[in-house]
């Protein structure tokens, strides 16, 4: 690596524009809307976004939900979610215990629908029985499928492909899940993941413009130091001839 840069003054220079651009900001109004629209259209968008977030998110119900334009179930999802973390990693419950408990209420409640009628006199009424479609079963399947082989095809895509700047990126990105992992188990990593995406989306939509222009201020310094690590470093790096056997 060249002497010009290291990772402490990579890290020193990430450290002084945050420090920066929170200094330029008034106490209090970092998230206060921008009263000129003017101004407003003049910041990029992450990623290069033209649409606004909910067509982003799919335009849908989830989107609704994921964007608190129903709050009642917004807050149901968050609920039942906060719930279900709790029973199997705060009261250390089991999926087979809880399925079980939950048959035995169930079977339970039927039993006592279904004689009621006879215990009380009252005329008999037929008891509700749940059926579940098969279509569910078969469009979960083809869904969970789907993604499974589209993940699998990006990653040896990367691989293959060449691009070192996008590979490193991916195995940093892999090896950071994977150090989250060691922290705790699978069921709260998918616990936080689902908090996050019903609460960050939200408030980026509120709050987009300050974000937007804080991001790409930071990443415009991210920019300039890679090419100076690629132009001392990187550049050297013997590159694989991957398109000429493409051809081949």
């Amino acid at each position: 690596m060249p002497e010009g840069i290291t990772a402490e003054m990579l890290l020193n220079n990430i450290m002084e524009t945050i420090n920066d651009n929170v200094q330029k900001k008034k106490p209090g109004l970092f998230f206060e809307e921008e009263k000129s629209n003017s101004i407003t259209s003049q910041i990029k968008r992450l990623f290069g976004r033209e649409k606004p977030v909910h067509h982003v998110l799919g335009g849908g119900k989830s989107a609704d939900v994921m964007l608190w334009r129903n709050k009642k179930i917004s807050a149901s999802f968050i609920t039942g979610a906060t719930a279900i973390w709790v029973l199997f990693e705060w009261l250390n419950y089991h999926f087979l215990t809880l399925l079980c408990f939950t048959l035995v209420l169930g079977m339970i409640a039927q039993f006592v629908w279904s004689n009621a009628s006879g215990v009380f006199g009252r005329s008999s009424s037929e008891v509700p029985r749940i059926v579940l479609p098969d279509e569910l079963f078969v469009n979960l399947g083809a869904s969970v499928g789907a993604q499974f082989n589209k993940a699998l095809s990006f990653l040896q895509d990367v691989a293959c492909g060449g691009n070192l700047k996008q590979f490193l990126v991916v195995v940093v990105s892999l090896w950071a899940a994977a150090v989250v992992g060691s922290w705790c188990n699978f069921l709260t990593v998918m616990y936080i993941g689902f908090i996050a995406a019903h609460t960050l989306p939200v408030l980026y939509e509120r709050y987009e413009d300050q974000v937007d222009g804080f991001v790409y201020q930071v990443l415009g310094h991210l920019q300039n130091n890679y090419r100076k690590l690629d132009s001392g470093f990187l550049s050297k790096i013997p590159k694989g001839k991957l398109k000429g056997k493409k051809h081949e």
